[in-house]
């Protein structure tokens, strides 16, 4: 799990980052700070892996605060202003994000950041990259999926199902949040509302492929990941 905590003046900033976290299973909120010695006083008594630190705050800027730390976690500039990025790449930044940002464009900026943050135990591969094990969080409960039961992922309004060899779960999280999860040399997305095992694809007829029982549609602009798949 890796362990987050967002440094901003501005509460409105505060809920847009924790909303988008909050679809982000691998993402745990440690604390809210609101300015940079705040801020201080936090890590001094915590450690956490990764800050959302904007930069325009009362008494210290961000990158004021930022040059203060020995060794920093992980950083994620959230900002209004465009024209510091350089000065955050040289303070080694690893990514920068301009409000108002997207969905998409967060998730890019956390993947980005997280490869090499990532501890081991909570997203585990074998040593084949093969088969790899999260917690997803239902209404009442967080269940361990492991990628070689997965049949497929399906979007489902504001919720998706996971389709288990043994049992399908209705989880609360997007599924472009569950994309990150899975190593993409195994798994594939056919269709904006689907990811597919390629391991358990049975056979591929027309625009559709057969997982089981399950009939799974490709969409039209995926269907060239879909061809490379065949000719591979």
């Amino acid at each position: 799990m890796i362990q987050y905590i967002i440094i901003d003046d501005e509460p409105i900033a505060h809920r847009i980052i924790e909303n988008y976290c909050d679809d982000l299973p691998h993402l745990q909120k440690k604390g809210n700070c609101y300015n940079a010695f705040e801020a201080m006083q936090f890590l001094n008594e915590h450690a956490v892996d990764l800050l959302f630190l904007d930069i325009n705050m009362p008494k210290l800027s961000g990158f004021d605060f930022l040059k203060t730390l020995a060794n920093p976690p992980k950083i994620i500039v959230t900002t209004a202003y465009k024209e510091f990025a350089l000065e955050g790449y040289e303070l080694n930044i690893s990514d920068y994000l301009l409000k108002p940002f997207s969905f998409e464009r967060f998730i890019k900026a956390v993947n980005k950041t997280i490869t090499s943050t990532k501890p081991q135990s909570d997203l585990t591969e074998t040593s084949t990259t093969k088969n790899v094990s999260f917690f997803v969080k239902t209404d009442k409960q967080q269940h361990q999926i492991h990628s070689e039961n997965l049949l497929f992922i399906e979007a489902y309004g504001h919720y998706t199902k996971i389709h288990l060899t043994d049992k399908m779960i209705l989880s609360n999280y997007k599924i472009s949040a569950l994309e990150t999860l899975l190593p993409s040399d195994h798994f594939l997305r056919v269709h904006k509302s689907f990811i597919v095992s390629k391991d358990k694809i049975k056979y591929i007829e027309g625009n559709r492929i057969i997982i089981d029982t399950y009939k799974v549609p490709i969409g039209q602009t995926y269907k060239s990941k879909v061809s490379i798949l065949l000719s591979s």
